[in-house]
């Protein structure tokens, strides 16, 4: 059987967050089957526990964020993404500031306290969220597509008319049958431009930011030192965005992802759309690993490997 998973141990991390630059205490924890992802806000009294649902979903600008009660939980999707691309499904997640630490950019530290604390399966069948029917959202020349796969594949295509973008690749396909996303994608970096710096800032966002947490641009280049973590490093890391934003949905996918121009809030609106059809989907579940797509059963390989 394709079992629920959750950590073995409780793991602690000290970060910033990227937006509101303050220092964040993170804490994860091992959760009962079934509990989903649970964020908690322990520097409020009493504290406050936020879970994982594209109905909480808030602030969609330049992060996912859930709302409840007036107080939030932003940028959940680096984290998100990472529990996804490991296969955790249940999760306490303990902060004592309004977002989640950003550390590097992208979600290789995450993977790293993941693994770091281990990964433990549980008594509990694993139940993914199956698309039978394609479902479409368009905003303008943005669009985004789940349509039915046996497994999990995201086609992504960016454009930006920058020099430094243009010169990398702009779509890229991750089929996890195929591709490892410790390997392919954790290590994608989020990335921004120096120009948009001083507006964001205004705005009360990337008070934290810095070239150790995103990749950033001027008008003609990479600004970091060291360049590069993978040739299509930017459309990468819109694959990995797209992988936290759609796990807020509570369940693994099985479909084929497609985007052009999209971001957190077309991620947001497509879970919508599709959650309010249940003619589209249904939750299965896999009583023997033989029976499972390639994708979810060389996913747990490797992530307990």
């Amino acid at each position: 059987m394709i079992r629920q998973r959750t950590l073995k141990s409780i793991v602690h991390a000290t970060g910033v967050g990227l937006h509101g630059g303050r220092k964040v205490n993170l804490r994860l924890r091992p959760a009962a089957p079934d509990t989903g992802i649970v964020f908690h806000r322990v520097d409020l009294d009493p504290p406050l526990a936020l879970p994982a649902d594209p109905y909480a979903v808030c602030d969609t600008r330049m992060c996912s964020g859930l709302e409840r009660d007036g107080h939030k939980v932003g940028t959940v999707e680096h984290l998100m993404s990472a529990l996804s691309g490991l296969g955790i499904d249940n999760l306490h997640v303990e902060i004592d500031a309004p977002e989640i630490p950003i550390f590097d950019g992208s979600s290789a530290p995450f993977v790293y306290l993941l693994q770091s604390a281990g990964i433990e399966e549980q008594k509990a069948p694993k139940r993914f969220l199956r698309v039978r029917r394609a479902v479409e959202y368009r905003e303008g020349d943005k669009w985004v597509r789940l349509a039915p796969y046996d497994g999990f594949r995201l086609s992504f295509s960016i454009l930006f008319n920058h020099p430094a973008i243009d010169r990398t690749a702009t779509d890229v396909t991750v089929d996890f049958a195929e591709h490892s996303y410790v390997r392919d994608v954790a290590r994608a970096r989020t990335f921004g431009f120096m120009q948009d710096v001083e507006f964001m800032r205004a705005q009360g966002l990337a008070l934290g930011g810095s070239l150790d947490n995103a990749i950033v641009m001027d008008e003609y280049r990479v600004l970091n030192a060291e360049g590069l973590r993978y040739a299509d490093e930017f459309v990468k890391h819109k694959v990995l965005d797209a992988i936290g934003d759609l796990y807020l949905c509570g369940h693994p996918l099985l479909a084929a992802y497609s985007a052009h121009k999209a971001g957190h809030a077309l991620n947001n609106q497509i879970l919508r759309v599709l959650l309010e059809d249940r003619s589209a989907w249904d939750i299965v579940t896999f009583e023997r690993a033989d029976t499972a797509p390639r994708a979810v059963s060389r996913q747990f390989e490797l992530a307990m490997s």
